[in-house]
């Protein structure tokens, strides 16, 4: 994780190179998106007028990430945010996002914890899913619903077969299959 609690300052010369000012030398977006993948925060100051670009600079980094086809943000999700910059819901965004980031977080390390004694994840997952739909819908008075269906979920999440349900036996094969699909959700959420 991060070494310090303080953020990796880099600064943004004129030339509008990035310098590292820990490891005195230039960097890359690619590398402040490494940097912020291991847990270190960053900061990224104007070398002359002091302005912090650090906003914009993520943006970037979220923006290059989402053309390459790694997409994260769901097209209702962006939609719904531009939205938000010209609502009545501009006002709870940022909390609302930062708040259902630590859910996310959260989740995230009860899952790993349950799938790393197999069969718990299942309903690790589900629970999760429940508590991150139930806070959508409150905070948004049910625009998170939206957000939901938008996001991937789709029919697994609104239509659970029978192996999610539990009414059907789960035979060696399927258990066998549950714990790969566990493995590769894992590894997924590992990349986060």
């Amino acid at each position: 994780m991060a070494e310090s609690n303080e953020p990796l300052l880099i600064k943004r010369y004129a030339s509008r190179r990035l310098y590292n000012t820990e490891t005195s030398d230039y960097v890359t977006l690619d590398d402040i998106a490494g940097f912020i993948r291991d847990g270190r925060d960053v900061q990224i100051v104007d070398l002359k007028s002091g302005d912090d670009l650090t906003r914009q600079y993520l943006l970037q980094i979220i923006a290059e990430h989402e053309s390459r086809g790694e997409n994260v943000l769901p097209i209702q999700v962006l939609n719904d945010l531009v939205r938000s910059y010209t609502s009545e819901v501009q006002s709870v965004m940022p909390q609302f996002l930062a708040m259902s980031f630590e859910m996310l977080r959260e989740g995230q390390s009860k899952m790993m914890q349950n799938l790393a004694g197999s069969m718990p994840g299942l309903a690790g997952l589900e629970a999760v899913q429940a508590q991150q739909q139930a806070f959508l819908k409150a905070m948004t008075g049910g625009l998170g619903a939206v957000w939901s269906q938008g996001s991937g979920a789709g029919k697994e999440a609104a239509d659970p077969g029978p192996e999610k349900t539990g009414t059907k036996a789960a035979t060696g094969d399927d258990l066998e299959e549950i714990r790969k699909q566990l493995a590769e959700l894992q590894e997924k959420l590992a990349g986060l």
